[in-house]
């Protein structure tokens, strides 16, 4: 659920990267991370395992609006694919507001592809949401390897796509395909955001004679009604 900051008139809305060990998670996070402005970003934080890395960091997008007066800002993270990775998949997928699925183009990983994907709808049900209703898209990385290699989209289409969210050809790596599943999976969360209509963002309690300097606490809040429509880059 998307994180209201009265103090400083921000709406941070939580994506998650999520897809089996290798897809190319951490490196759409890179690429990213290092075509944002520096004063449109926070300090990217790793927290390290043996075989995969948890990616964070946040960043103001330049083309998203306000939504009732409020600044939106992104927080991107990414989950280690690895099976044995489970319990630390579940605990960041916890408050997500939208999901990008990074799917591996390569034949021969279409099974964990797959197993990724239940593993995603049942951590998502252990935290009592409806896969069905989350913001989803798809990324299918590695379509520049070559295609004795890899599965076409309209194959990765037919294997994982059964909800028909949208879904981009990628390679993360160079950078063709990621800018636009941000993009994609951005409009998605603040359409739903927008279509929570009854919800508005209820006015800042008046100050009580807090220390100075100290501003309202950032609070998980109910979905505010959008006002801007998102744009492109």
């Amino acid at each position: 659920m998307s994180l209201v900051n009265y103090a400083t008139r921000e709406i941070t809305c939580k994506i998650v990267y999520y897809g089996p060990g290798r897809s190319g998670k951490t490196t759409n996070l890179h690429y990213i991370y290092g075509q944002v402005p520096s004063d449109r970003k926070g300090r990217m934080v790793s927290l390290a395992t043996q075989t995969d890395r948890t990616l964070f960091f946040d960043f103001l997008p330049l083309d998203l609006g306000t939504i009732s007066g409020f600044t939106t800002k992104m927080q991107l993270y990414t989950v280690p694919g690895q099976v044995y990775y489970q319990t630390t998949r579940k605990l960041v997928l916890q408050g997500a507001d939208g999901v990008v699925f990074v799917a591996d183009s390569q034949a021969r990983q279409l099974e964990e592809n797959i197993e990724s994907l239940q593993d995603l709808h049942a951590n998502l049900g252990e935290h009592g949401i409806d896969a069905r209703l989350v913001p989803l898209v798809l990324q299918y990385n590695k379509q520049n390897l070559p295609p004795e290699l890899i599965l076409d989209v309209p194959a990765m289409d037919e294997a994982l796509n059964f909800r028909g969210v949208p879904a981009f050809a990628a390679d993360a790596l160079r950078g063709p395909g990621v800018f636009e599943t941000l993009r994609g999976i951005s409009e998605l969360v603040l359409r739903r955001l927008s279509g929570a209509g009854a919800a508005a963002v209820p006015p800042a309690a008046p100050a009580s004679g807090s220390a100075a300097g100290g501003g309202a606490p950032p609070t998980r809040a109910p979905a505010p009604t959008a006002r801007a429509s998102s744009g492109r880059r």
